[in-house]
């Protein structure tokens, strides 16, 4: 099997090669300005080794999502999973030899770093029988793996650079090679940078950059000065994967590319002062008024599943199961709101909080034999809600307003009127957060705009972060 992958050319014509099966043993470290090409460089390496090595890329700007188009990546929105189910992903990508992109520009800065540490760890931490060869690509490694303390929070880089110390010492024996790509030497660790083996250096400037460059390449303070004058796409490299003497490089063209702005430059409108102020401020007041949309009428409902109708027979044959049994519903929902009232339970599968109903309530001669699945999902979702605190003429029209949600959004949906009708104003993140069973802001930022979008609620957002929400309808529930 010939594991030698082509990156570009040398001053001479000639192809410099990669050695896939060494760089797994050695590690590789990328190091060069913004727009030296260091992207180029990763997007290179990785089509190039695609159907060689199963490949890992964090990705904090969606750089590197494009890959999917053209191979058998799979993008991992690190936005809209949890932080156990980021890590049981981790497990299964190194289970099943998938190549990944682990997609981070949906979230905050720290958020991100927490997400990434977490999936590098389980990569790290899955069982021996998993540990097959992967290349693992951290860009912008110097927010993973910070020099100094920054502004975020202690736990969060302990976490972190537990999690980049691990890939790039220990990750060897577990079959993770990791390349981590930075702008600046001086801003990554010290001892993740050390465990390289293998160097491709780009364009830098300041002094302390160069020689740690020039350090590393084995290059005196003269030669140091050749690293200032490389052009866009040029790296000198060295290593025992590259060369054992430094060589320049020339990258070669890639199929995929990045979402980076054009940076070439393109003619202006032709277009007066006075024009170009009509065409600003033209219909600004109807744009920037806030539109609030009735709710679509409720779609009919679907005809009962088989399995729903098998259980209405088997009910009507056995009369104790029947629905006219002579428990109260109260005691149901009593089950329900013990339920919800417990920390994590929105976090729980749905089907396991079914399982865990069925046996609360055979535990407390409670009968339920009428409530299936889709049901205990909607009257979950009330009492996460916390719809019962709500006075009988409230409730009913809140039930009515809920009537055709689906049930995935249902339970911030609910939350989002309770808070209206208590008069509490706009519940923060963290409360729709907790009710929606998710710990990603992301995944709130996007419900917000999904429920606008189908006209459930209007969002206003001001220039200080501040968030107001509109429900139409509301006015019934509220009086």
């Amino acid at each position: 099997m010939n594991t030698g992958i082509d990156i570009g050319k040398d001053a001479h014509g000639t192809p410099v090669m990669v050695d896939v099966e060494e760089l797994l043993a050695t590690r590789l470290l990328v190091q060069g300005n913004s727009g030296s090409g260091k992207s180029h460089l990763l997007r290179r390496i990785l089509e190039q080794s695609a159907g060689l090595v199963q490949q890992v890329i964090i990705d904090p700007e969606g750089d590197f999502v494009s890959l999917a188009d053209h191979f058998d990546h799979v993008v991992v929105d690190g936005g809209s999973y949890s932080a156990r189910e980021i890590e049981a992903l981790a497990g299964r990508i190194r289970q099943h030899r998938a190549s990944v992109v682990l997609a981070l520009e949906e979230l905050e800065v720290e958020q991100q770093i927490r997400c990434a540490a977490q999936f590098l760890t389980a990569l790290f931490d899955a069982p021996r029988e998993h540990w097959f060869p992967a290349l693992v690509v951290v860009d912008e490694a110097q927010m993973f793996a910070p020099a100094a303390a920054g502004e975020m929070a202690e736990d969060t880089r302990r976490m972190t650079l537990s999690a980049m110390t691990n890939l790039m010492c220990r990750g060897r024996k577990r079959g993770l090679a990791g390349i981590v790509a930075t702008q600046r030497l001086a801003k990554l660790a010290k001892n993740v940078a050390a465990e390289a083996s293998n160097f491709l250096m780009g364009r830098t400037f300041l002094d302390i950059d160069m020689q740690r460059a020039a350090d590393l390449l084995g290059m005196d303070r003269k030669q140091a000065e050749r690293i200032r004058d490389l052009q866009r796409g040029h790296f000198l490299g060295l290593g025992p994967a590259v060369s054992r003497r430094p060589v320049a490089v020339h990258i070669g063209e890639v199929k995929t590319g990045g979402k980076n702005a054009a940076a070439a430059l393109t003619p202006l409108p032709q277009a007066g002062a006075e024009e170009m102020g009509e065409l600003l401020h033209a219909d600004l007041a109807e744009e920037a008024a806030e539109k609030v949309h009735q709710p679509p009428p409720p779609p009919p409902p679907a005809p009962p599943p088989v399995e729903e109708l098998a259980q209405s027979m088997a009910s009507r044959a056995e009369p104790e199961q029947s629905l006219s049994s002579e428990v109260p519903t109260g005691d149901v929902e009593s089950v329900l709101r013990e339920m919800a009232a417990e920390e994590g339970a929105t976090f729980r599968p749905a089907a396991t909080l079914f399982r865990d109903f069925a046996t609360r309530c055979r535990q407390q001669g409670v009968a339920s034999a009428h409530i299936d699945m889709p049901t205990f999902r909607r009257r979950f979702a009330f009492a996460s809600a916390g719809v019962d605190r709500l006075g009988e003429g409230a409730r009913e029209a809140v039930e009515r307003m809920a009537d055709g949600v689906a049930d995935d959004v249902l339970a911030p949906y609910l939350a989002i009127l309770v808070s209206a009708a208590l008069g509490s104003g706009t519940p923060d993140e963290d409360h729709l957060a907790r009710v929606y069973g998710t710990s990603s802001p992301g995944r709130i930022r996007r419900l917000l705009e999904h429920l606008e979008k189908t006209g459930l609620i209007a969002v206003h957002e001001d220039f200080g972060g501040d968030r107001t929400i509109t429900v139409p309808g509301i006015e019934d529930v509220v009086a």
